[in-house]
């Protein structure tokens, strides 16, 4: 069966070179007739798994089809009835093809830096996908009969194309979906849902696509179109589709068309800031630093569009995360969150929450001028904090004080810690010289020889010297000994 279908197919392709040229044919309808029936003969494909193989009727059939762009393309009155039909059967024939599947564990490759898989039918294809973008934008479309065959079922077929490797075919298929987007107004909802289940897929199964800034790009346009107020289905779009797009290993391959469409959003409606700011917070990278300069970098652009109860929603969660960046070891994630105080926006919308802001903030600081490895930051969170005390003396006098008595606590937290583990070692040296211990809830009770207990007894009278109590009793931090030879105490 496989060998007769492959013979049809190149009696077909054999059959493209014998049929005179559309030109050369007079009268209407059979021009019209000969159209059809090279468009027929061109849903065979050919098999370029081989350069060298078959290359005839390639080549006969990559006439056949400029021939036909050509005569599209130059001839009015084309895009008939009679046409419709045979062309979008020869277009899907051709396009909706399988493509090879992508490892989806797969870490090595990088889109970015690897070469991208070319498509080897490309000879053909560009061509039929010019043939279907001349369609769709034709003011000689019928937009009401060519609604019948741009179904569901189309619309689906164009997108699952946009896993291509294939720049070039992506390109072709951005163009087109937008063009189709535009001109048949009842499909907008559908290809707006469909487009939503791909970001579904992508984010939460496969994390692999090689479409998704082309896909970011339509809806870039297209939400720059939505109508204010803005209805509670967009708003659920940015909600469910377009933040958690941020949570992808494969962000920066599109983050600059996603962090677009986010920001349309924010500039149509101001109150959707706080949703946008407290889901980039939710999706936070820890150990990205390049995407944490992403996210800092896109937080900047929202910040800027942020109106003051906005930011009273979010400045808690907001700043603690700053505070956070302000301090990381990685100089170039410190020095972009510092660039905040860079911008005169922000900074009065931090001068109108200057109570809450400093505390959350200051101890970063201080911590990045006593501390920091790199000169850069070091100079830059010095200029904040004195950008800090100017804007309320006696506030940035309080949160001084505040980090130094937050620094003793820590230093008495650590001291603490240090005896523990000192009278931790010691039971631990009891228990290999083979007495028994037993564990009962926080504390520990041991029988031992009286010159252990009295070794232990003295690490427990350190407490003392610190200006603690001196007696070891039976609380969490101290260890309870009992040398009654019946056994542990009560």
């Amino acid at each position: 069966m496989t060998f007769e279908r492959q013979t049809q197919g190149e009696r077909d392709l054999e059959l493209l070179g014998t049929l005179p040229a559309l030109r050369e044919t007079t009268g209407g309808p059979e021009r019209t007739q000969l159209l059809i029936t090279k468009l027929k003969l061109c849903e065979r494909r050919c098999d370029f798994s081989n350069p060298n193989a078959d290359f005839k009727h390639k080549e006969a059939k990559r006439k056949t089809l400029v021939e036909i762009f050509d005569y599209v393309n130059t001839t009015k009155g084309v895009f008939t009835e009679d046409i419709f039909e045979p062309l979008l059967s020869m277009i899907t024939a051709n396009l909706f093809r399988a493509l090879p599947a992508i490892a989806v564990d797969d870490d090595t490759f990088d889109p970015e830096d690897d070469e991208p898989r070319l498509e080897s039918a490309w000879p053909h294809l560009q061509i039929v996908y010019e043939l279907l973008r001349r369609f769709v934008v034709s003011g000689e479309t019928d937009t009401k009969l060519a609604r019948k065959y741009f179904d569901e079922r189309f619309i689906l077929g164009i997108l699952d194309l946009f896993v291509s490797e294939d720049p070039r075919e992506r390109e072709y298929l951005k163009n087109i979906l937008h063009r189709i987007y535009g001109k048949f107004m009842s499909l907008r909802p559908y290809i707006r849902k469909s487009m939503m289940h791909v970001f579904f897929q992508y984010v939460g199964e496969t994390q692999r696509h090689n479409g998704i800034a082309e896909l970011l790009e339509i809806l870039g346009s297209i939400i720059n179109g939505f109508a204010v107020p803005l209805k509670e289905e967009h708003k659920d779009f940015l909600r469910k589709s377009l933040i958690p797009l941020h949570m992808p290993r494969g962000l920066p391959s599109h983050h600059v068309q996603l962090a677009f469409c986010v920001t349309q959003f924010v500039e149509k409606d101001p109150t959707l800031a706080s949703d946008l700011i407290l889901g980039l917070l939710k999706y936070w990278p820890v150990t990205h630093s390049r995407k944490e300069v992403m996210f800092l970098n896109e937080l900047e652009e929202i910040l800027e569009l942020t109106q003051p109860p906005e930011f009273a929603i979010i400045l808690d969660p907001l700043f603690r995360r700053l505070a956070k960046c302000l301090g990381s070891s990685h100089f170039q994630v410190a020095e972009r969150a510092l660039f905040f105080w860079n911008n005169e926006y922000i900074v009065n919308l931090i001068v109108r929450q200057r109570e809450r802001v400093l505390p959350l903030v200051y101890g970063a600081l201080r911590n990045n001028i006593e501390w920091h490895w790199n000169q850069n930051v070091v100079s830059l969170s010095f200029n904040v904090e004195k950008l800090l005390s100017e804007m309320d003396i006696a506030l940035h006098q309080k949160c001084v004080e505040q980090h130094r008595m937050d620094q003793h606590l820590r230093k008495e937290e650590s001291k603490a810690r240090e005896r523990r583990w000192r009278v931790l070692e010691k039971v631990g040296a009891a228990m290999k010289s083979g007495e028994e211990v037993t564990v009962i809830g926080p504390m520990l009770q041991t029988r031992i020889h009286q010159s252990t207990r009295v070794e232990l007894l003295s690490v427990c009278s350190e407490h003392s010297e610190d200006g603690e109590e001196g007696e070891c009793d039976n609380s969490e931090e101290n260890v309870s000994f009992d040398d009654r030879s019946d056994g542990p105490s009560d």
